[in-house]
């Protein structure tokens, strides 16, 4: 890439010198009753003063217990106001903080705990049976604290922090998350960023560098998080807004008209969604959609998977043009971001590059030579030095960097840069199928999918085939109203070729009840496809 386009790419990183000091802290003392979040469906809430004095004895209690910066701990909740109060404490004691997913097993919720080496836990009491378990079978915890009722093995959070100190802390070095993958193709990767050298109070924060002025992200913002807090963007983005001064407002769970209800009730400024819950809002009925103003909202920002372009064309006519998409991930090993209007352009693009250099490469060929813009390759970032390592796993560190540039890496998407240095994803390289020698990416056949009347949710997966050595077979969970039959997945195979090239559309259609997703939207494909290989080999 030319200098230009290297320049443009790395405004983020070069702004991080000129950033403001943000940090919640610092609004408590000019704002302090102003609510820094307020969980939508009960409308209990916690003031930017109340966040400041929880965070900092829930940060002297976890310094008297003896953990010390680079220690880890983690939390077990739904969607809850303590989240914030915990998370803040490990950002001003320079800890490494953990999230766990609720849906969960008790082995998976044991590996990260074990492979992340937590040294405190807190449990919320609608988690107690898990949390009480994962509390017994974890020596070495330091502290294992409970809030909003009793949960076995755990010593009550409010109890502790009645009898804690309250005193200024002086020194506040800087905390960094450490979350999990999601596990889609497999277990879940710890993702270990360097602690940052600077106090919490200072400037640094590369995500409010790279989205804070683009989405006029301030203190007069009301921003929806209709996600769980266990996810990176949602967690990451919630405490953006604090430390800038604005109000988070979170669902306890995705709804579809509930979601646009607390747009009109709250004002919502600012929200962030993924495009299954753009998929269900449309699907609402006409009179639903329309009964609620969602004039309020500057912008309406969507990630975590690609967006089929007909789902978002109908989103800007309905919403207007306040869509503004990126694509990152967990990682943050680099970033892209689009406008609506970019998006109308340059229609299915996820933007140029905003932090780190965009470089797409041939994968199959020795060395991951650059491709030529237009082609397709596996898509890297290039940083000034490594952003990331897989938590006691070097190996998966070391496939995630570029043989030649160890400062490039990738997380096994793949696409292509058009002329203008947009970003368009195929898939991921895990999930393509290979059949009859000819690659397929699904994400084809599922944006064509998606929004047929008949389809509430759709995977579209390769399955073993003794001709063929895959074959594209689609997994549906029929919408309300329709029936599985062999007559509807003739429909659906027919609408498919109708609309892409025949070799691309499923040669078989399975209905579901159910496709396993993340509650973020992100579907778990590893699940579903060595579902159907222990089928084939059963």
């Amino acid at each position: 890439m030319g200098s230009t386009r290297r320049n443009e790419a790395l405004w983020g990183v070069e702004r991080l010198l000129h950033a403001p000091a943000v940090y919640p802290g610092a609004h408590a003392a000019t704002q302090p009753d102003k609510p820094a979040v307020i969980m939508a469906d009960t409308g209990e809430s916690i003031t930017y003063a109340e966040l400041e004095e929880r965070s900092r004895k829930i940060a002297h209690l976890l310094r008297d217990r003896g953990l010390l910066p680079g220690d880890c701990i983690a939390v077990l909740a739904e969607n809850n106001t303590r989240y914030f109060e915990i998370y803040w404490a490990a950002m001003r004691s320079g800890l490494y903080f953990t999230t766990l997913n609720t849906g969960l097993s008790l082995p998976e919720h044991l590996y990260i705990v074990g492979d992340s080496g937590v040294r405190a836990l807190f449990v919320s009491a609608a988690k107690a049976e898990i949390g009480s378990q994962i509390a017994r079978e974890t020596p070495g915890l330091l502290l294992h604290a409970a809030f909003d009722g009793p949960v076995g093995g755990c010593e009550p959070l409010d109890e502790l922090l009645a009898a804690a100190s309250d005193a200024p802390l002086t020194d506040q070095p800087a905390g960094q998350d450490m979350l999990y993958s999601s596990g889609t193709t497999g277990r879940p990767k710890g993702i270990r960023a360097p602690l940052p050298d600077r106090q919490v109070t200072e400037p640094g924060n590369p995500l409010v560098t790279v989205f804070g002025d683009r989405y006029g992200l301030g203190s007069d913002s009301v921003y929806l998080s209709p996600a769980p807090l266990y996810h990176a963007a949602p967690l990451r983005f919630c405490a953006m807004i604090q430390a800038l001064g604005g109000t988070v407002v979170v669902l306890r769970r995705f709804d579809a008209e509930l979601a646009l209800a607390t747009i009109e009730e709250y004002g919502i400024t600012h929200s962030q969604w993924v495009p299954t819950m753009f998929v269900r809002m449309l699907k609402l009925p006409r009179e639903v959609r329309e009964k609620y103003d969602v004039s309020s909202m500057k912008v309406a920002v969507h990630a975590a998977a690609p967006c089929p372009v007909e789902v978002k064309r109908q989103m800007i006519d309905w919403w207007g043009p306040v869509l503004e998409e990126y694509y990152a991930a967990t990682e943050t090993h680099g970033i892209t971001v689009i406008g609506s209007q970019e998006w109308l352009e340059h229609p299915g693009s996820v933007g140029r590059a905003g932090l780190g250099v965009l470089h797409v490469c041939d994968d199959s060929a020795p060395g991951h030579p650059v491709v030529p813009a237009g082609e397709t390759g596996l898509v890297y970032f290039e940083r000034e030095t490594m952003p990331f390592e897989y938590h006691n796993d070097p190996v998966k560190t070391r496939e995630a960097q570029h043989p030649r540039h160890p400062t490039w890496t990738t997380t096994g998407d793949v696409g292509r840069v058009d002329e203008d240095g947009y970003l368009h994803l195929s898939d991921r390289k895990a999930f393509m199928i290979i059949s009859g020698g000819a690659n397929i990416y699904p994400q084809e056949a599922e944006n064509v999918l998606t929004l047929h009347p008949a389809v509430f949710d759709v995977a579209v997966i390769g399955v073993p085939d003794p001709d063929m050595g895959e074959a594209v077979k689609a997994v549906v969970q029929p919408a309300a109203g329709f029936e599985p039959s062999d007559a509807l997945a003739r429909e659906l195979i027919t609408y498919v070729r109708d609309r892409i090239a025949h070799y691309k559309a499923p040669r078989s259609v399975d209905f579901v009840a159910e496709l396993p997703r993340t509650p973020t939207g992100k579907l778990v494909k590893g699940t579903l496809k060595l579902r159907y290989q222990r089928t084939e080999a059963g």
